[in-house]
């Protein structure tokens, strides 16, 4: 995949180093379609594609299985497509996955343990002509105490300008991914750590509410590993229960990489306990190029989903019921109290009416 960068560093006051540092430092590395990848600003232009040779012509990328202690060479192609000479920086470093879901690649400064450590080009820099194209030969070198699985990172052509008017360089990056896979034990697995589970009802006692289930994936095996995902909630005994709606497939995870997911699940009706799930089934890319879905790793937690909106409408039921009921019972005393006065007053009345006569 070809990756077209923009990536700037302040060299004034600090605040402005901050601000560069924030909008520029993404290293955008986006698939592109067959061809080759460009980097353009006004009158410099360059592309980067690469060279045709026995691994392939017109290749995405640059892949290879290699055996501990093993070498590869192979050839990158830098084309000068503007009106001016470009100098360019040449060099490997490693790849990460960033929070966005897409690999990037670690800036020249950072030390680099794997692809940017094992990659070297024939040349430091490249001097190219308006119209001209230059091959530039690297070589890969795996140590012979290399760990089985998959390494990831990238070969890059770099410019860097002063922008006057901002204070600042600006160091513009091309490359192409370079993904090496050691040979040896494959151990692909995934874990799903950190799992929690939260609920908040609705002011409508008769409806659901929402619940937030959360988790981080491990890529705990050696080599690169997506996921398609799946999150299931119910209440005691099985009931109650409640899927998500679609999740999108975790990104492509680096051997130790993590990823962190919030899946929203909503009208859950509360049942009191509530038990989430997460079942994530890790999609594996073999040499060949094919997926294999593996077997699926799940997990499951324990919370609280309390209807308080329907028990404070029970509460307010039972003391209007119980309010209902001591004023019946105080108007039924009431009464008798009276009629028991009556029946006095009248027995008094016709005492009195006999000792008269």
């Amino acid at each position: 995949m070809h990756v077209p960068v923009g990536r700037r560093k302040t060299t004034v006051a600090v605040l402005r180093r901050i601000v560069a540092a924030a909008l520029l430092a993404a290293f955008a590395f986006a698939a592109l379609p067959a061809g080759p990848a460009a980097a353009a600003d006004g009158d410099v232009t360059w592309t980067v594609k690469t060279a045709a040779n026995s691994y392939g012509d017109d290749r995405p990328s640059f892949s290879y299985a290699v055996s501990p202690g093993g070498q590869v060479k192979d050839a990158m192609v830098v084309a000068n497509r503007g009106k001016v000479p470009l100098d360019l920086a040449v060099y490997a470093a490693d790849g990460f996955t960033t929070d966005a879901g897409q690999l990037d690649l670690l800036a020249r400064d950072k030390k680099s343990v794997g692809v940017g450590a094992w990659v070297h080009a024939g040349r430091d820099s490249v001097e190219i002509e308006p119209g001209k194209s230059v091959e530039v030969p690297f070589t890969a070198t795996v140590p012979d105490n290399a760990t089985p699985g998959d390494y990831v990172g990238g070969i890059l052509t770099s410019l860097t300008q002063r922008d006057d008017a901002e204070g600042i360089n600006v160091d513009r990056r091309l490359g192409i991914r370079v993904k090496l896979r050691v040979s040896g034990e494959l151990k692909p697995g995934l874990a799903v750590e950190h799992l929690k589970v939260s609920y908040a009802g609705s002011l409508n006692p008769f409806t659901g509410g929402d619940a937030t289930v959360s988790y981080t994936i491990h890529n705990t095996g050696n080599t690169t590993l997506s996921a398609r995902q799946a999150v299931s909630l119910h209440g005691p005994f099985g009931w109650l229960r409640a899927e998500s709606d679609d999740i999108p497939p975790a990104p492509d995870l680096l051997p130790a990489e993590s990823w962190k997911v919030t899946v929203p699940v909503h009208d859950v009706v509360p049942g009191f306990s509530l038990t989430a799930t997460a079942a994530v089934t890790p999609q594996f890319a073999d040499p060949s190029g094919s997926t294999t879905s593996l077997k699926t790793v799940r997990a499951s937690t324990h919370g609280w989903a309390v209807p308080w909106t329907l028990l404070l409408l029970i509460v307010l039921l039972i003391v209007i019921s119980v309010g209902v009921l001591l004023q019946a019972r105080r108007r039924r005393t009431r009464r008798k109290l009276r009629e028991d006065a009556l029946v006095q007053a009248a027995v008094e009345q016709a005492l009195s009416d006999r000792t008269t006569r």
